[in-house]
């Protein structure tokens, strides 16, 4: 069929986890972004979802880390992490194994990616389905992109897969959409946990929304990491959705820089009716 959504969404684990802490004029901004990024991905009527997600340590560790994963099974389970403090209780999503299968043949056919037939989802996937798709009743692909453990993959390897992704997706019959969560600036499990650098987040944004793939691919992991923290390696997944929308134009619809929640809390996606 084809890829009939791409979009991008922050997965801090605060955003649920410490919700009662933030101001409740800005937590309602931020829960009223995600209701509207819902709206549009059931208004897309995918047969299934792919978020792309830095997995944090949950699956894969450095004795076995790969590049890039992408899971194969009929059912997924979440969230790893403790529900009290998380904020999202235990929950069970449908998979497909055999589209994941059919979707990994494509993929592996330009990009070198690894599978995994068991799968624990942590906050990276768990948060953006409690948001997005409350019900769990969308079948999920969940997708990972080593964004933890250097050696990271280049970007240019990432903007590779993200293309690979949209010829498995409209290569496949279903119906796909794909969702990158992570990042932006952020410093989790460090002294600066809670800054962030708005400056930076915006024009990373700018270059996302005009699908700048030379801009995006100016980045180096050093001046990332010195101006943005070691969480801003996540902008690997929002780079892979950005070559998977292959031209698309996009749109932020919410950027709050929120402390308590440790993120500029995010929103955007792309117009893949319009692409170049």
């Amino acid at each position: 069929m084809a890829l009939v959504f791409a979009g991008v969404c922050s997965h801090a684990p605060g955003i649920v986890g410490r919700a009662e802490r933030a101001d409740p004029r800005v937590r309602e901004i931020v829960y009223a972004a995600y209701d509207e990024l819902a709206e549009a991905l059931a208004a897309a009527r995918p047969d299934a979802l792919m978020v792309v997600a830095a997995e944090h340590f949950a699956n894969f560790f450095m004795d076995n880390m790969p590049s890039f994963a992408i899971g194969m099974a009929d059912r997924y389970e979440g969230p790893i992490e403790d529900p009290g403090w998380l904020g999202i209780e235990r929950f069970a999503v449908p998979g497909d194994r055999d589209l994941s299968r059919r979707l990994i043949t494509e993929i592996m056919a330009t990009s070198d990616v690894s599978y995994a037939e068991e799968w624990k989802l942590d906050h990276g996937i768990a948060v953006p389905l409690h948001l997005l798709t409350p019900y769990y009743d969308l079948p999920l692909v969940p997708v990972n992109i080593n964004c933890q453990g250097p050696p990271l993959a280049p970007y240019e390897r990432v903007w590779a897969f993200g293309e690979s992704i949209r010829r498995a997706a409209d290569a496949v019959p279903e119906r796909i959409a794909v969702i990158g969560t992570g990042g932006i600036s952020h410093w989790p499990a460090t002294p600066d946990s809670g800054k962030i650098n708005e400056a930076w987040d915006r024009d990373f944004l700018d270059r996302w929304c005009r699908n700048d793939r030379d801009a995006l691919l100016a980045y180096d992991d050093a001046s990332v990491y010195a101006e943005a923290g070691q969480g801003a390696f996540e902008i690997r997944t929002f780079i892979a959705v950005s070559a998977a929308a292959s031209g698309a134009p996009g749109t932020v619809h919410c950027y709050v820089p929120v402390p308590i929640f440790a993120v500029g809390c995010t929103t955007a996606t792309y117009d893949l009716t319009a692409a170049a």
